[in-house]
C-alpha cells in the first residue's frame, strides 16, 4: 500500500493488506425529500449481488413530499428495509439513528438520490478485504436529465468546477482524504463515535479526518461508482454551494491542518472579484479582476461544454460561476459556531455493538 501526503503527521496508519472483513453489510441512508428518486436508489441497492446479506435503513425526516410514504411501501414489499423516523431531518441525525439499529459489521452510506452500479457493494467489501482500510468509496459520477442538470453534471466533473477532488473526477486508486458516502468497517465508526451531530453538512469530510487522525486509512477506489442526481435549478444549486461554503469553513476552525490551497481558492476569488467590482467605482483599472474571472469562466464554460447541446452549453459558465462564488461567499462569511464545550477531537455517544465482530 503506498503512503499518501493526506496522512496527517503524527499519526500510524492502522492497515494491514488483505484484512478479513463480513461480507453482512447494512445500508444506511438519510432521506428527505426524495419521493423522486428514492424507490429507483433502493432497489439499486437491493439488485446488489453480494457473498453475504444485505439490508437497508431508511431514516425518514419530516418531507414536504410523498417520501415517507414511498418509503413505507418498499419496507412493505421487501423484509430487508426498515423505516426509522427521523424527526430532525438533519443528515448526521438520520446516519447516527440508522446506524443504532443497523445490524451487520460493514456499513455503507447511500443517499436517497444516489444510484450505485453493479457490483458496487462486493467490489466495497473486497476493497475494504485487500487495502486493511476503515473507509472505502469511488467515483461521484453526476448525470443530468434536464438541460440544466446535464450542465451541472459537466461542471461538476470538470478540475475547473471542482478542483482537484477524486471523486468527482476520477484518478488513482489510493489513500485520500475524503471520499464520496463511503462503506466503513464498523468497528472504525464506533471507534470515532459516528457521525457529530453538530455538522448539517461536511459531516463525512469531518468524520474522515478523525478516521485519519486515529490511524485509519480512508481509501479511493475509481472501481466504485454512484449515479448522482445534480441540482435542478441556480436557487437550489447556490443553497448548496453555499451551505457547503459555510460548513467547510466550521471544520477548517475545528481541526487545525484541515484546509489547504485548493479549498481557499473559492473565498480568494470571491473576495477579490467583489473588491475589483466595488473599488472599479473609484478606480477603473480595478474592473480588470471582475472582467478577467468572467472571460476565464466563459471560455472554461465554452471547453467544458464543447459538443454538448447548445441549451446545455449556455447553463455551463453561469453554473460554474454559481459554483465559485457561492462557496466562497458560504466560506468568507460563516458564523456557525459549534458548542465550546464539546470538541469533535473526541468520540460522540457510542454506537450499539454490531450482531458480530469483523472476521
Amino acid at each position: 500500500m503506498k503512503a499518501h501526503e493526506d496522512t496527517p503527521p503524527g499519526t500510524t496508519r492502522q492497515t494491514t493488506a488483505s484484512s478479513p472483513v463480513s461480507s453482512a453489510i447494512s445500508v444506511v441512508m438519510p432521506i428527505l425529500n426524495e419521493e423522486t428518486h428514492l424507490a429507483e436508489s433502493v432497489a439499486a441497492v437491493l439488485a446488489q449481488e453480494v457473498d453475504g446479506d444485505i439490508e437497508v435503513v431508511l431514516a425518514v425526516g419530516p418531507s414536504q413530499d410523498q417520501t415517507m410514504e414511498v418509503a413505507q411501501r418498499l419496507a412493505a414489499a421487501d423484509p430487508r428495509v426498515t423505516v426509522i423516523a427521523n424527526p430532525s431531518g438533519r443528515t448526521p441525525d438520520a446516519l447516527n439513528a440508522a446506524l443504532g439499529v443497523a445490524r451487520h459489521p460493514v456499513i455503507a452510506r447511500v443517499d436517497g438520490h444516489g444510484i450505485l452500479s453493479p457490483r458496487y457493494l462486493q467490489t466495497a467489501l473486497e476493497t475494504l478485504a485487500q487495502t486493511g482500510a476503515a473507509n472505502v468509496g469511488g467515483i461521484m459520477d453526476a448525470v443530468g436529465v434536464t438541460a440544466f442538470e446535464k450542465a451541472v453534471a459537466l461542471a461538476m466533473k470538470s478540475p475547473v468546477g471542482v478542483g482537484g477532488a477524486r471523486f468527482k473526477l476520477g484518478g488513482e486508486a489510493g489513500e485520500s482524504e475524503t471520499v464520496y458516502l463511503g462503506v466503513f468497517r464498523r468497528e472504525w465508526l464506533e471507534r470515532v463515535g459516528g457521525y457529530d451531530s453538530r455538522f448539517t453538512r461536511a459531516q463525512d469530510w469531518e468524520m474522515n479526518f478523525r478516521i485519519r487522525q486515529q490511524g485509519g486509512v480512508v481509501w479511493f477506489t475509481p472501481d466504485l461508482k454512484v449515479e448522482y442526481r445534480p441540482r435542478g435549478s441556480f436557487r437550489a444549486l447556490a443553497r448548496q454551494y453555499l451551505e457547503y461554503g459555510r460548513w467547510r469553513r466550521v471544520v477548517a476552525r475545528q481541526h487545525s491542518g484541515s484546509i489547504n490551497l485548493r479549498y481557499l481558492a473559492p473565498p480568494a476569488a470571491t473576495a477579490a472579484i467583489a473588491a475589483g467590482a466595488v473599488g472599479g467605482l473609484w478606480w477603473r483599472p480595478l474592473w480588470v479582476i471582475p472582467g478577467g474571472y468572467l472571460s476565464a469562466i466563459t471560455l472554461a464554460g465554452a471547453v467544458i461544454s464543447r459538443g454538448a447541446p447548445a441549451p446545455v452549453a449556455v447553463r455551463v459558465a453561469p453554473v460554474l460561476a454559481t459554483m465559485h462564488l457561492t462557496w466562497g461567499y458560504g466560506f468568507l462569511t460563516s458564523r456557525i459556531n459549534l458548542a465550546d464545550d464539546v470538541s469533535t477531537d473526541t468520540p460522540q455517544a457510542p454506537l450499539p455493538d454490531p450482531t458480530g465482530p469483523i472476521t
